[in-house]
Order: structure tokens, then sequence, then C-alpha cells
């Protein structure tokens, strides 16, 4: 049985004979049983009746050879093969190169035979052609189109673009540190010898299929960044950014999701709920004008109005007594009203002259309604009035400066400043105060 040669004309691109180690020229034999690796042998070795560990002379074989024609008479599988290399070495046009790389055939051969049988080929065009109106069908019925393939940015390595790409290198398509980076470590030191025991040889396998499919989840995640195009992060958060913020929520929830729909299942989803949330919030709307008695769109646009009004209105009424709330001086909240009267009437408003005695010191903290107040003793209260400090603020540093007095013995004011990042002063006032209260002790 015939078949076509798996190698080269180059000899030395051949293993060597298992029998007498010389190497192969065609025809040769390949026993059909044993391997892999082949195990294949000259003819004067198979006439001999060569056996090798495993290998029978008796067994089935298979001659090696590319003697024959494929496509024209006067052109063997062999030369074929070379003519198709010598294109793809030389290029395309280059006939005269071609030709000498070849040796058996002349520049006006090459030309002829690879425009006929491998160019103007009209078994070869019609696939070709049957391919590309399938793809076009494929994609004819894809209701949103989606680009993902945009050219990305070139940036200089190790830029600040370059870092957000995560070091990717769009000439070749890889990234500087690719996923499970180091998976070709485990491979370096494995070497495939005919010495080695069946179980040596079956682990040595099993290590070179984990490693196949470490790479195949390498290629998949270069898959799903590249479909997504997510490689251009900056443009991918920009597009994210047009939906309101009910949509961005669902978008981030659903994005783990991703890479199971595909990039155009995805986006259909995407915009789907988009959709739906925009025809909520019209409906929503719709049924606010309907109760309050509105028929029509020309009274819907005076109601929109007068409801902005109203909303200013006591928005204004909201921070007015939010303000009053705080304001523990009645002489300043005297000074804000007239000062918002003079802006309401147009008025320039008249700025108070300061005093001579200096700056006025700022009232109290009020500590109503602030998280933490329950947790402090009165002394502890009357301190965060008067220092301004939050409750909250007040026992996280309470609590770092007796736990570090705790492990020195002893606590300095210099000390107590450096675990403190705030206004020396109140550093000061806190520390004294925890020295009075027994909570700490000086150094």
């Amino acid at each position: 049985m015939e078949r076509l040669a798996s190698f080269s004309n180059d000899p030395f691109d051949k293993p060597p004979c298992r029998g007498c180690s010389s190497y192969l020229t065609e025809p040769y034999v390949k026993c059909a049983e044993c391997g892999p690796p082949p195990f294949l042998l000259c003819l004067q070795c198979f006439t001999r009746g060569f056996e090798y560990k495993k290998h029978q002379s008796d067994h089935t074989y298979e001659i090696m050879t590319s003697d024959f024609p494929v496509l024209d008479p006067n052109w063997t599988a062999q030369e074929e093969m070379a003519l198709l290399e010598a294109v793809m070495d030389c290029g395309f046009g280059n006939w005269q190169d071609v030709a000498n790389q070849m040796c058996t055939k002349s520049k006006e051969e090459c030309e002829k035979h690879y425009m006929k049988h491998f160019i103007n080929n009209p078994l070869f065009a019609s696939t070709l052609l049957n391919l590309k109106q399938a793809e076009e069908a494929q994609h004819s019925e894809t209701a949103i189109p989606f680009y993902p393939a945009d050219d990305p940015p070139r940036p200089t390595f190790d830029s600040l673009l370059s870092r957000d790409m995560a070091g990717y290198m769009p000439a070749r398509a890889d990234f500087v540190e690719e996923f499970d980076n180091y998976a070709e470590w485990d491979l370096r030191d494995i070497d495939f010898v005919e010495d080695d025991s069946d179980i040596l040889h079956a682990l040595k396998i099993a290590v070179v299929d984990i490693y196949h499919s470490r790479l195949k989840e390498r290629q998949r995640r270069k898959k799903i960044i590249r479909d997504h195009g997510l490689i251009n992060l900056r443009k991918f958060q920009i597009l994210e950014r047009r939906y309101p913020k009910e949509v961005q929520d669902l978008y981030e929830t659903m994005r783990r999701f991703a890479r199971i729909l595909g990039p155009v299942e995805h986006d259909k989803f995407i915009e789907s709920h988009a959709l739906e949330f925009e025809l909520r919030r019209e409906i929503k709307r719709l049924q606010e004008y309907r109760a309050s008695g509105i028929t029509n769109f020309c009274s819907a646009r005076t109601y929109d109005h007068l409801k902005k009004t109203r909303d200013e209105e006591r928005l204004k009424r909201t921070m007015l007594s939010e303000v009053l709330q705080y304001i523990q001086d009645s002489s300043a909240c005297q000074q804000w009203l007239s000062r918002q009267a003079d802006i309401d009437s147009g008025l320039s408003p008249t700025v108070p002259v300061p005093s001579n005695s200096g700056r006025r010191s700022a009232p109290p903290l009020n500590l109503t309604g602030l998280p933490g107040t329950e947790k402090l003793n009165e002394k502890e209260k009357e301190l965060c009035q008067m220092v301004r400090l939050v409750p909250g603020a007040y026992l996280e540093y309470k609590a770092a400066l007796v736990n570090e007095c705790n492990k020195q013995g002893g606590l300095r004011l210099a000390q107590a400043r450096a675990l403190i990042k705030i206004d020396v002063n109140k550093t000061r006032k806190i520390y004294d105060f925890l020295i009075r209260e027994g909570y700490i002790t000086k150094a």
C-alpha cells in the first residue's frame, strides 16, 4: 500500500533507519503496528527481516513514497510539494528562484503548472467561492453588527498605555506575559528516548497532555479577550458609560457570563435590558400623567415644568433646614439669612467686617445622629464636641493609641502624633485626655 511520504526531499530531514541508522531515501518502509514514534526501515533492512524490541518481521507495513502523479501526469507528488515549498520560500512571481530551488523543472514549467493547478483551478475556485458565500450568509443574519477586531493602539513598551493593555503586542497578537506564563518549564527537561520503560513513557505522554490542556486554556482566554474587544480597555469602559446607572450595574453583574454567551449574544442581552429599562421608565412617566389627570402632551409639558419648579423650591427649604439645624450661633445665622435675601433680591451681598479681636472659634460639633455616639461616655462626648471630631474616628484613634501603649508599656506624645495623622493640636488634646482618664500611661 503506497502512502505519501511525510518528509521533504532532503534525506537529512528524515529520521534514520532503525536497523542500520542510515538516512532514508524513498521508497522506504513504515511499520503499521509500531509507534509512535514511527518505526521506519530502509529496503535493505526490511528484506533482511530486521526485528527490534516489539517490532516483528511479520507486522503489517506501508511503503512510503511520493513518486506518483497527483494533478499532472508529468509532475510527481514529491515535485508538487517541492513547488509549494519553493513558492513559499521565494515568493509568488519569483519563478527563476523557484526553478533553481526545485532543480528538476524550468522557470516556464513552474509558472505554468502553478497558475494552472493552484490559481486558475476551477475546483479550488469553486470551493473558495462556496466558503465565502457561506460566511456571508452566516453574517447576514446577525441582528447587531459587532466589530471587536478594531486595530488596537500600538504603544511603546513599558508605557502607561502598554501597562493598561496588560503588555499586549498587536503585531504578534501576544502578551509580554501570557496566562500560565511558565507552563513550558515542565517540558524543558523531557526527552523521549528508546530505552524508556512503558511507565516512564506513559508519564511523559501525560505531562505533554497536561501542557497541551494549559495551552488550550491560554488560547481560550486570549480568544475571549479578542472577541469581546477587551484589549483596548479604555474604549470598552467608554462604551459602558453610555448606559444608565441601573443598566451599568446589570452589565457589571453579567460580565462573568460573557465568556459563555459570546460577544454578539452578550451585547444583544445587554441592549435588550437597556431597552426594557427605557420602556419601563416611559410607562411609569405615562402612568404618573394619567394619575394626575393629564390627557395630552401639551399639558404634560406644563406639568413637568411645574414639577421641576416645586422640586427646586423643596430642595431650597431642605437645605435651609439643614443649615439651621447645625448652626448654633444666632448671629451667624442672621448674617447668612440676610446675605441670601440680598442675593435673591438682586443686590450685592454685604460682607461683614471682621473684628480686631481675632478669628472667632468654631462652634462645638453637634453629635446628634452621628454613628458611634452611643459608645461614648459624657466626657468623651464633650471632648469630641470641643475638638470637632466624629465619634467613629475618635474610637479608632483611641484603640490605636491604647494598643500601642500596651505593646510599648507607655506612650509619648511624639509616638501618638506618628500614629494619628491629624492636626497636632487635636492629637495633643486626645493624648492628654487619655492620660488624664487613665486609658494610657506616659513612657
